[in-house]
């Protein structure tokens, strides 16, 4: 693997402590993708239709804005993108991130944490959000995996 970047977000905490074990495994730089405004605890609540996930989820044209942004993605062949999956696919906010950059040429690796839903078509629809790159299969996983699970799991996909 070439030069790899590990870029997450995490809405309670769970998705970095994963990010920051991908990061150890994979020997890649790690990059918080922090919302300007960041999410309460009412702003998660996928149980109300008014809650600001829901709403961002009911709008495919939602970009959340970022705070930060990675200076010279050029330098990264490998990206992996972390995220909480949120109605079987990732947030509007990872969308914003990937539509950002020019990812022409690179590997785009999902990987996911979740209190009970699969990664659905996940990898499918950042493809379409970022046609250029080679997005593969993603993964949901614990945020306790260890750094060896990691390993093994990148091994797999010839990485």
């Amino acid at each position: 693997m070439k030069k790899a970047l590990v870029a997450y977000f995490s809405a309670s905490g769970v998705t970095q402590r994963l990010a920051k074990t991908v990061a150890e495994a994979a020997g890649a730089d790690l990059f918080e993708i922090e919302p300007v405004q960041k999410y309460t605890s009412e702003d998660l609540d996928w149980t109300d239709k008014k809650s600001r996930s829901t709403l961002e989820k009911n709008d495919p044209s939602s970009r959340p804005a970022i705070a930060e942004h990675v200076d010279h993605m050029d330098q990264y062949d490998t990206v992996f993108v972390g995220f909480p999956i949120w109605w079987y696919e990732a947030p509007r906010i990872i969308h914003t991130f990937l539509e950002e950059y020019d990812f022409t040429c690179k590997t785009i690796v999902p990987f996911a944490t979740s209190g009970g839903s699969g990664m659905g078509k996940t990898s499918e629809i950042l493809q379409k959000v970022c046609p250029a790159a080679n997005v593969l299969a993603g993964r949901k996983m614990n945020a306790s995996v260890s750094e060896a699970q990691v390993k093994k799991w990148m091994e797999e996909m010839g990485l």
